[in-house]
């Protein structure tokens, strides 16, 4: 990362198209279109040769430093590091600092004070000097922003792990929460799964407080060394936060005298649930964060590193290592294969690959393969219901994603498979599952339905991102859109999420992007699930959404929404021009009948002219989103597949267009 020409970290200032654009295109529409054709040409060529010899498309997923910085604290914990992965780690995390020597959560964000202490303790460990400059600017930053103190409570855990922070000065997580049946607050099935997946195992960890010798002092990273655990100011004793915080120092007396039989019955039920959901892989969920916790919590229980689910557990941890040409080694939150996949080949055949491609047929088996037919922590709210998705991930048979599974069905809708049975009755299970997994406000979450609960956000251990899975604009509308494909726009689940969809379009004529950044992505989601249920292009909503895309293009031709419009208003809908984000605006245009209109004839020049040579585009700018700014993603794939549909699109038109669009409204 590199600062910007004004000096600053930020991204570049917002701007939008100039209100004096004409309606339609005067761009030589024929240009446009043979240019067009050239670089999908091209796309489809670069994203072919991508291809895994087993049939799955994966790229690199990037985060921030965190992950890497939290791997060597994790290694150092345990006593198992290697001066070769140290050194790697390290390489890394120094050529991500920023000029000020902050470290920030993505391309062109300000620098974030838990980032930047974790990478220079992780930096520490890795052998740097506290004097060094680099290091030196880094610990007066973090002492300017208040220290220590004013990190996130996952930080300071990591810190407690080897005594550099005081345990009772960390919110309370009991492991009696296991004993809590579903109907219960705060039972830990109100919890999102990624974090549920981390609470239990840290419910071990904070009843165990467990302390391995520090190989320093961090003095330096407090405002005040005599006193590196100033008080917390407390809330308004009348507010939720305050009820919250005097139920955490209640757990805190409770931890002291809890009934030892009965807490040893506790954590053994959480090392049972931990076993019980480590994937074949030896991971957890797929995702990294969960899989150091669970490793940690179950070597405090008394699982020594050879034991197989321990053994097991560590070697999925190496499997997030990304290994760089220069010899710097970064780790990977997570993997998206299947999420990949199906996006791939949905950008292939909308590009003219002819159905019986090899290539798509070698996909579609791979997303057969990987379908999952068992149970798993959905089912506790959807008892009855037979399984039938797909996930994220190469492994995480516990934790299927609807929004995964829309996008597989509509992968495989596109393939002319020689056993059509096989896909059709993939298909089905698929779209019984997703009906299933709706919620009863008429939407869809990403992992479980009816993920509600406003308590979870409240406790004082969950500072850090969401930790509920309500439904959201994007996943709800690649499910509509995945009914209307399959016919089904007249279904009551349809209906009732076409009606969710609209009652929450925002008064710009946006959608907020839960998962993708931010309104340019929930936008480009929903337009045309909505066209493809059946509202016409003329529908005021249609008509709205327009108009907003096009009132934020960029001026040249692109469009772009930095990670700060989940925070500030005026980065909404702008920021620097990407591959990723002009596509989705294209998306939703093309799918709205403006084909012919200046904003989608210069967003298509812009992709062309932004095209490498080999085929792809480039993107430094984070497009993804974990948790709505506190977690940002760079999937180093969305550049090539939008941008290849949305070029598909133009010169090809939609596949289903024919089949679902309608001239009568919804």
């Amino acid at each position: 990362m590199t600062a910007t020409t004004d000096g600053s970290t930020g991204a570049v200032n917002p701007r939008a198209a100039s209100a004096s654009e004409p309606t339609e295109s005067t761009i030589a529409a024929d240009d446009v279109l043979a240019a067009a054709r050239r670089a999908a040409e091209r796309s489809v060529e670069h994203l072919l040769g991508r291809q895994d010899a087993q049939g799955w498309w994966k790229g690199d997923l990037a985060t921030n430093v965190t992950m890497d910085a939290e791997d060597l604290l994790l290694r150092q914990f345990l006593g198992i590091q290697d001066p070769a992965t140290v050194e790697a780690a390290g390489l890394f995390i120094r050529g991500e600092q920023l000029v000020d020597g902050t470290w920030a959560t993505f391309y062109g964000g300000p620098g974030d004070l838990s980032a930047t202490i974790e990478a220079y303790v992780a930096l520490r460990l890795a052998g740097d000097r506290p004097d060094e400059p680099h290091m030196a600017r880094a610990s007066g930053w973090i002492r300017e922003q208040g220290g220590i103190a004013e990190s996130r409570v996952f930080t300071r855990i990591w810190l407690a792990l080897f005594g550099w922070w005081k345990w009772d000065d960390l919110p309370e997580l009991p492991p009696e929460l296991m004993f809590f049946p579903k109907w219960v607050p705060l039972n830990i099935y109100d919890f999102g799964c990624w974090a549920r997946q981390t609470i239990v195992p840290l419910t071990v960890v904070s009843a165990k407080r467990p302390v391995r010798p520090a190989p320093f002092a961090l003095d330096e990273l407090h405002t005040d060394p005599l006193v590196p655990n100033p008080p917390r100011r407390p809330a308004p004793a009348a507010s939720w936060d305050g009820v919250f915080q005097r139920l955490d120092k209640a757990l805190h007396v409770y931890h002291k005298v809890a009934p030892r039989r009965l807490r040893r019955i506790a954590m053994n039920v959480a090392a049972r649930w931990i076993i019980e959901r480590q994937e074949n892989d030896g991971c957890w969920g797929g995702i990294q964060p969960p899989a150091v916790y669970s490793v940690i919590a179950l070597h405090l229980l008394g699982y020594d590193l050879d034991h197989p689910v321990m053994r097991a557990g560590l070697d999925s941890l190496n499997r997030f290592a990304v290994w760089r040409e220069d010899g710097a080694r970064m780790i990977e939150a997570c993997q998206s294969p299947v999420w990949d996949t199906c996006l791939a080949t949905i950008a292939l055949a909308d590009a003219g690959v002819r159905p019986d491609h090899p290539a798509l047929v070698k996909a579609a088996d791979w997303m057969l393969g990987e379908e999952i037919v068992r149970p798993g922590d959905w089912s506790v709210r959807r008892p009855q219901l037979d399984p039938g998705g797909w996930a994220f991930e190469f492994h995480n048979d516990n934790y299927p994603d609807i929004d995964d599974t829309a996008e597989v069905v509509l992968a495989l809708r596109r393939v002319r498979h020689p056993n059509p049975a096989s896909i059709e009755a993939a298909i089905e299970r698929g779209v019984r599952w997703n009906l299933g997994m709706q919620s009863r406000n008429g939407a869809w979450g990403a992992f479980d339905a009816d993920n509600t609960s406003p308590f979870p956000n409240r406790l004082p251990f969950c500072d850090f991102g969401e930790v509920i899975d309500p439904p959201s604009a994007d996943v709800t509308g690649h499910v509509v859109e995945m009914l209307a494909v399959e016919g089904r726009s007249d279904h009551p689940a349809a209906r009732r999420g076409i009606e969710w969809l609209l009652a929450e379009q925002e008064a710009s004529g946006a959608w907020f992007g839960r998962w993708g950044v931010n309104y340019v992505y929930g936008t480009g989601s929903v337009v045309p699930a909505l066209i493809a249920a059946g509202l016409p292009a003329s529908h005021p909503a249609i008509r709205r959404a327009v108009g907003w895309l096009e009132s934020v293009q960029n001026d040249d031709g692109g469009w772009g929404e930095d990670l700060r419009s989940y925070r500030e208003e005026k980065w909404i809908g702008h920021g620097s021009s990407t591959a990723s984000q002009t596509a989705w605006a294209l998306l939703a245009l093309l799918a709205a009948d403006r084909r012919d209109s200046t904003a989608v004839s210069r967003g298509i020049a812009w992709l062309t002219e932004n095209q490498q040579a080999d085929g792809s585009w480039d993107e430094p700018y984070f497009t993804g989103t974990g948790f709505p700014w506190d977690f940002s993603i760079n999937y180093h794939l969305y550049r090539q597949v939008f941008p290849l549909t949305a070029l598909g699109r133009y010169v090809y038109g939609d596949p289903f267009a024919a089949r679902t669009a309608t001239d009568e409204g919804a």
